[in-house]
């Protein structure tokens, strides 16, 4: 997965957390998440705010 991948990382975001509310994560801890998944294969320092911010959307969308 890449840093654009904004809706696999989502999804793969909610089953591996599935007990974690998305807004309430910190941005830090966000892209902490999404650097650990498995198969997440892109340069850390790309995902900047606007990402994540398309990230954690992704992932409130996906756990309703």
């Amino acid at each position: 997965m890449k840093w654009t991948d904004i809706s696999a990382i989502a999804e793969a975001l909610y089953d591996k957390y599935p007990d974690t509310d998305p807004t309430t994560l910190r941005f830090t801890d966000l892209h902490n998440k999404v650097v650990d998944l498995e198969g997440f294969d892109d340069d850390h320092a790309r995902g900047g705010e606007k990402i994540l911010e398309a990230i954690q959307q992704a992932w409130i969308d996906e756990a309703r």
